[in-house]
């Protein structure tokens, strides 16, 4: 979702129920939101990538970066930067980024896109695997989520599916010693997506970006140093 214009928009949505009301207030608050706007990325979701690679150093010139449920676009973005996707430092070697996802992504330059695509389909999974041709990824990232049912079970559920769907397509993707990070919410069910994981990953752990909200049910879990499917 776009994020731009919070300030001048609020008043727009006067007499809408109350809870869209607290979004928008708290968007307009929100210190992320107004450094993205500053710093063109097209959401504030941007910062917790930077904030995960700046301490994980996951990203790197030369790599092929694949993002799950990239829309709006701005983790593809950072990618784009990060791995010189985009060729603009002619110094460093040349990245491959992919990103996928259910919405229309507006065009990223140094990056493909495989708009309205569901990365769950069979049909978008080799979509992917063409693109990649005989190449294997160095990283699988995920920020895709659910629409909210509003019951806190079934959303939990729904997205440790969405995270297995792309922990086992990262099991075909990725290159020994390779690394998968995808966002759930906490949950009763957690902990069976972290024994998996185990099993796949020399190494494994939660991982809470400042830029996640506090009250924001969100982790990310990364997954380090794929053993290769044995």
């Amino acid at each position: 979702m776009h994020h731009f214009r919070v300030l001048t928009t609020i008043k727009r949505y006067y007499g809408k129920k109350h809870s869209s009301n607290m979004w928008l207030e708290r968007q307009a608050r929100d210190p992320y939101v107004k450094r993205a706007r500053e710093e063109d990325w097209r959401c504030r979701s941007a910062f917790k990538l930077i904030e995960i690679d700046a301490k994980h150093k996951l990203l790197k010139p030369g790599q092929l970066v694949i993002d799950c449920g990239c829309a709006p676009g701005s983790w593809t973005q950072v990618i784009v930067q990060k791995i010189n996707s985009n060729g603009c430092d002619i110094k460093l070697p040349k990245g491959t980024a992919i990103g996928i996802d259910l919405q229309y992504v507006n065009p990223i330059r140094g990056a493909i896109l495989l708009s309205k695509c569901d990365f769950t389909s069979a049909k978008t999974q080799a979509e992917i695997l063409q693109k990649l041709g005989n190449k294997k990824a160095d990283l699988v990232l995920s920020d895709m989520a659910p629409a909210c049912t509003g019951d806190r079970s079934m959303d939990h559920h729904i997205i440790i599916e969405l995270c297995s769907s792309v922990i086992r397509f990262s099991t075909v993707v990725l290159k020994n010693d390779g690394a998968v990070l995808c966002k759930l919410w906490m949950g009763g069910q957690q902990t069976l997506l972290e024994d998996a994981m185990k099993k796949l990953f020399l190494n494994v752990k939660y991982v809470k970006p400042n830029a996640s909200r506090d009250d924001s049910a969100e982790i990310y879990l990364l997954g380090r140093n794929f053993k290769g499917m044995i």
